[in-house]
């Protein structure tokens, strides 16, 4: 069964997913990178390392160290290999402008 990748980089909300999943008993492995560029580094790989199977979802929080939320979405949907993944913005966020950023 394909994993659920989470890009989430606090420990709190990471912890707070985990046990939603086991409560709800879920056969999906959850995949926790902690910022965008490890996303991305999972999704596409590196140059010494293969990319990792592609997730059935990504639940993506915005507000990210190193690679914020809104360019791995862009390069997600950019890239042919993962353009079609279905992608869950996680954010506290009430910018009108990450709000509208994510729906383009």
């Amino acid at each position: 069964m394909k994993p659920i990748l989470l890009v989430e980089d606090n420990p709190h909300d990471r912890l707070l997913m985990q046990r939603a999943f086991k409560k709800s008993n879920l056969g999906n492995d959850l995949v926790m990178v902690n910022d965008g560029q490890e996303a991305l580094d999972y999704l596409f790989g590196t140059e010494d390392i293969e990319p990792e199977p592609l997730p059935v979802l990504i639940l993506l929080d915005l507000k990210l160290p190193r690679i914020d939320g809104l360019e791995v979405l862009e390069q997600i949907r950019q890239h042919e290999r993962t353009e079609l993944l279905p992608v869950v913005i996680l954010t506290s966020s009430k910018e009108q402008d990450d709000l509208v950023r994510s729906y383009q």
